[in-house]
């Protein structure tokens, strides 16, 4: 699943075609993706204007000028891609194809349909039933050590755990978690309510370096990822942990000759990655 650098990426590759242009034709082609379209979603879309985007976790956020915004989730497999209008015929798993009137295209294209578009009024979203229970946005001014650290405060689960619930911090996954433990050197196996104090300051600041640089490569391309341009992701070839089991981290001697190197563990049904040389 794309997680938070893959959507800031799209949402940032969307900017140029959409912040300030009006759709001119909206095509929808289904009923529905993980749930049904909004009533009459493409004659709500039709004629306006699309005044800005923006992220809030894992969500792309289109506002509007009549004062709605178009919530979007990439789901499992969805990408957004920008094409002059008309330069492809639709595929199959295109099912919004939104026409501007510079003559783009902006298609959603999802194979395994868990994405999901809603219209939501501005003045409603923060309590829309997706977004009403989300964390701080760990690359915005209220996340800090503190804030995390009291986020964490309790908590008996592993920490790893604990960052991928979206209530504790918005927007992270299994790739990005694992690899900011790592730069703060603490082990997924820790409980979270232990990361306090200076762990708490290593760990979100950890969690802001890796998503920047991870901003910068364009998200990682996992399966069906891809930027609105086409193009891959590369981030992944800077994995510090993540996929990496059996090799050497870096800046460490725990390789397979010593005896260790990066290991893998099955934490809530998902695979972890770590040093534990490196990690406490």
């Amino acid at each position: 699943m794309p997680e938070l650098p893959e959507v800031e990426t799209v949402v940032r590759g969307l900017r140029p075609c959409l912040e300030g242009v009006r759709l001119m034709r909206v095509d929808q082609r289904r009923a529905d993706l993980r749930f049904p379209f909004p009533e009459n979603f493409a004659a709500r879309l039709e004629g306006r204007r699309v005044t800005h985007l923006a992220r809030r976790a894992k969500y792309i956020l289109m506002y509007l000028d009549d004062g709605e915004v178009l919530l979007c989730h990439l789901g499992m497999s969805g990408h957004m891609m920008v094409s002059e209008a008309g330069a492809l015929e639709p595929g199959p798993h295109d099912h919004v194809i939104l026409t501007t009137e510079r003559g783009q295209e902006v298609r959603f294209n999802d194979t395994r349909r868990f994405g999901l578009m809603d219209l939501v009024p501005a003045d409603r979203l923060a309590g829309h039933r997706l977004l009403a229970d989300l964390g701080p946005e760990p690359l915005g001014n209220e996340f800090s050590g503190p804030v995390l650290a009291r986020h964490l405060a309790g908590k008996r689960t592993p920490i790893k755990a604990a960052l991928l619930d979206q209530r504790v911090v918005a927007g992270l996954g299994n790739i990005y978690v694992s690899e900011s433990l790592f730069f703060a050197g603490i082990s997924p196996r820790r409980s979270a309510a232990s990361v306090q104090g200076g762990r708490a300051e290593r760990l979100a600041r950890a969690v802001r370096e890796v998503l920047t640089r991870a901003i910068e490569a364009g998200g990682s391309s996992l399966r069906d990822y891809v930027q609105t341009s086409g193009e891959l992701g590369y981030f992944q070839h800077q994995w510090a942990v993540y996929g990496r089991e059996g090799e050497a981290c870096p800046g460490c001697d725990c390789g397979p000759k010593a005896g260790g190197g990066i290991r893998r563990i099955v934490q809530s049904n998902r695979a972890t990655f770590y040093c534990g040389s490196r990690q406490r």
